[in-house]
């Protein structure tokens, strides 16, 4: 696949890029999707939720009431579940949610994410570009001439990181820069549009290309 690149004043440059089709032309496989989004999610997860059980509520150990003639019921500590302030009865334990995925799977599921975008017309190169310092307006205006709407979620993929285009965007909730190493399968499929500087896409055409 063959793509114009664009400089970011939204002009054409006139250059070209290839898209290798190993790559971003492939059968997307919506299960290798489906599984590396999962674990993206699960390693997120702290997994520190906890509550105390009866055993570990600090209230008194005294009986409620007696035992037996009390026309009640029999309980023996108000640490039970079922009073006010006591023990949670099969509560949430710290744990790890994380799970481990077979490194040609996630490649797989990266590929398919790429194509998906790719068959989709969603996928923007740029020409690669600095910025002197940071500076959110000139970030904004980028996106503007790029026609990219106000509730489009972009994601700007750059070949190594790039500090001051960085900040430029980190106060935009919509819009996500990291390098194509960071790539992740979640971050694609997440995105509206993909925005890759010329240099990453040789990158991942390198990275993903012979997997």
């Amino acid at each position: 696949m063959e793509l114009s690149v664009y400089k970011i004043d939204g002009q054409e440059s006139g250059k070209k890029i290839i898209l290798d089709d190993t790559v971003f032309g492939i059968a997307p496989n919506d299960h290798a999707i489906y599984l590396d989004v999962k674990q993206y999610l699960a390693n997120q997860r702290q997994g520190t939720a906890k509550t105390k059980e009866r055993n570990e509520v600090a209230y008194s150990t005294k009986k409620i009431v007696r035992q037996k003639g009390s026309g009640g019921a029999r309980h023996g500590s108000i640490k039970s579940g079922i009073y006010v302030g006591g023990g949670t009865i099969f509560g949430p334990k710290p744990r790890d949610y994380s799970f481990k995925l077979n490194k040609k799977l996630k490649q797989l599921a990266r590929r398919s994410a790429l194509s998906i975008k790719a068959k989709d017309s969603a996928i923007t190169v740029l020409e690669q570009f600095t910025m002197e310092a940071p500076k959110t307006s000139a970030f904004i205006s980028i996106c503007k001439n790029l026609k990219f709407e106000d509730r489009t979620k972009v994601l700007l993929v750059l070949p190594e990181n790039n500090n001051n285009i960085y900040l430029s965007s980190r106060n935009l909730p919509r819009v996500k820069v990291i390098t194509s190493s960071e790539l992740t399968t979640y971050d694609i499929m997440n995105a509206t549009n993909l925005v890759l500087v010329d240099a990453a896409v040789e990158v991942l055409n390198k990275q993903l290309g012979h997997a």
